[in-house]
C-alpha cells in the first residue's frame, strides 16, 4: 500500500471518530434537565419510559439513628400548603395489616367511598413491632405496610381531597401483653427502647414530610412510657421529629389514667385522646343510657383540657356492632349478638357530647378497611362499612362546626 493510501485511511478513521463523538453529544441532550423559568429545575420524561427525572435531592442523612426517607419529588409530590392551625377534623381511621394492600386497586376503591361520608381527614395506620413488653428493639414486621404502599395511599387520599394524619402504631408480638405495658427496670434499657422508638417514629416523620402529610401522630396508647418517662419523649422523639416534619403533631393517649398524667402536652400541637370510655353496664343499653354515661366522663375531660389548654382531637374512637359494645369499648372481643342499633347509638351519643365544645377539634372513627365489602348486617366488629353507623357519620359530617 502506498504512503498516500495509508494517510487517506488514517484520515477516514479520524473523521469517523470525530463524527461519532459529535453525534453522541447531540444524543445525550435528551437526558439533560433544563432549568425552568426562574431557575427552577423541571422534571422530564426520559426515553419514553414514563420515568420521571426528579430535581436533585440531598443525600440521605441519619437522625436519631434512623435513615431519613428520601423519596423522588415528582409532579405528584408537589409541596402543598398545610391548612391553618387548628383545624376541625372530620376523620376516620384507615387500616390494614398487609404489606401491599394500601397500594392495590381495591384499596383505592374503598378509600373513595369516604367522600360520600363527608370525611375530610383520614388517619392512615402503619404498625411496627417489638417481641415482648421488655424488648428494646422495635422493627417492621411481616404485617407492616411497605413505604411504597403508604406513599400510594397518601397520594390517593390527597387526590380525593382528603387530608392525612399518618399514625404509626406499636404492637407486641407476644400474646397477653399490650403496648401500654412496655416497661423496664433500669435506665439503660429505657434509653435503649426510646432510642429505637425514636428511630421508628422519625422514619415515618420523614416519609410524612416527603409526601405532604398534614398531621403526624407520634405515639398511640403507650401508657407506661408516656406517664413515667415523659422527659425522654422530648429527647428522643419530639425534638427529633420536629427536625424532620414541619407540620403539627399529636399523641394518642389512652382514655384511662394515661391522658391526664402525660407531662409533654405542652410540646405538642393537638392533644389526642383515644376515647374508649365505658358508657353503660348493660348488654343492650338505649341511647339515653349512653348519654348518661358521657355525663359522668365529660367534667373530667373538660377539666383536663382546661389544664393543658390544647385543642383536643379524639384520635381514635369506635364501637363494635354487637351487644355489650358500650361496656368495654376498647376490647376487640365480639359480643354474642349483632346489634347494629347499639353501634349507631354509641356514635350519636359521642357526637352529641363533644360536637359543640369549643376546644373539640374532631375525631377519627375506628375504623374503615381496604376492602369496600367489609362489614355488613351480620358483622359484629368495629368497622362501619355497609352498616347504619356510616349513615350517622354522614349526617353529622354534613353539619358545620
Amino acid at each position: 500500500m502506498s504512503f498516500r493510501n495509508k494517510m487517506f485511511i488514517i484520515a477516514l478513521i479520524i473523521l469517523a471518530f470525530l463524527a461519532g463523538y459529535l453525534f453522541s453529544l447531540k444524543g445525550n441532550k435528551k437526558f439533560e434537565n433544563p432549568a425552568a423559568p426562574g431557575g427552577q429545575t423541571r422534571p422530564e420524561v426520559v426515553a419514553g419510559a414514563n420515568a420521571v427525572v426528579a430535581p436533585e435531592q440531598p443525600a440521605p442523612s441519619t437522625i436519631a439513628g434512623a435513615p431519613i426517607v428520601t423519596l423522588a419529588v415528582s409532579e405528584k409530590h408537589k409541596k402543598i400548603e398545610r391548612p391553618s392551625f387548628p383545624q376541625f377534623q372530620k376523620g376516620i381511621t384507615y387500616v390494614t395489616w398487609d404489606r401491599a394492600a394500601y397500594g392495590k386497586g381495591f384499596s383505592d376503591i374503598s378509600m373513595s367511598k369516604l367522600q360520600a361520608l363527608g370525611c375530610q381527614y383520614i388517619a392512615i395506620v402503619t404498625t411496627w413491632y417489638q417481641t415482648d413488653y421488655n424488648s428494646t428493639e422495635i422493627k417492621a414486621g411481616a404485617y407492616t405496610p411497605t413505604d411504597e404502599s403508604l406513599a400510594h395511599a397518601i397520594e390517593q387520599a390527597h387526590n380525593l381531597g382528603l387530608k392525612v394524619m399518618l399514625k404509626p402504631h406499636l404492637d407486641l408480638l407476644k400474646s397477653g401483653y399490650w403496648r401500654g405495658e412496655v416497661q423496664f427496670n433500669n435506665d439503660t434499657d429505657w434509653e435503649a427502647w426510646f432510642k429505637s422508638y425514636g428511630d421508628f417514629i422519625v422514619h415515618y416523620a420523614a416519609l410524612a414530610e416527603e409526601n405532604n402529610v398534614e398531621l403526624l401522630c407520634i405515639g398511640v396508647e403507650l401508657t407506661t412510657p408516656a406517664t413515667y418517662k415523659g422527659e425522654l419523649w422530648d429527647k428522643y422523639v419530639i425534638s427529633e421529629v420536629r427536625k424532620v416534619f414541619t407540620g403539627p403533631i399529636t399523641y394518642a393517649a389512652n382514655w384511662n389514667e394515661e391522658y391526664q398524667n402525660i407531662t409533654f402536652w405542652d410540646k405538642l400541637d393537638y392533644a389526642g385522646l383515644d376515647a374508649y370510655f365505658p358508657l353503660s353496664d348493660k348488654e343492650k343499653p338505649v341511647i339515653d343510657d349512653l348519654r348518661e354515661g358521657w355525663k359522668k366522663h365529660m367534667p373530667e375531660i373538660e377539666a383536663w383540657q382546661k389544664k393543658i389548654n390544647k385543642p383536643v382531637v379524639l384520635t381514635e374512637v369506635g364501637y363494635k356492632s354487637s351487644t355489650g359494645a358500650a361496656k368495654t369499648p376498647w376490647e376487640h372481643q365480639l359480643g354474642r349478638e349483632v346489634d347494629l342499633q347499639l353501634q349507631s347509638d354509641c356514635y350519636i351519643s359521642m357526637l352529641e357530647a363533644f360536637w359543640d365544645k369549643p376546644w373539640f377539634y374532631g375525631m377519627y372513627w375506628w375504623y374503615w378497611g381496604t376492602n369496600d365489602r367489609m362489614g355488613g348486617s351480620t358483622d359484629r366488629g368495629f368497622n362501619i362499612q355497609n352498616k347504619p353507623a356510616s349513615d350517622v357519620v354522614k349526617l353529622w359530617y354534613s353539619k358545620t362546626k
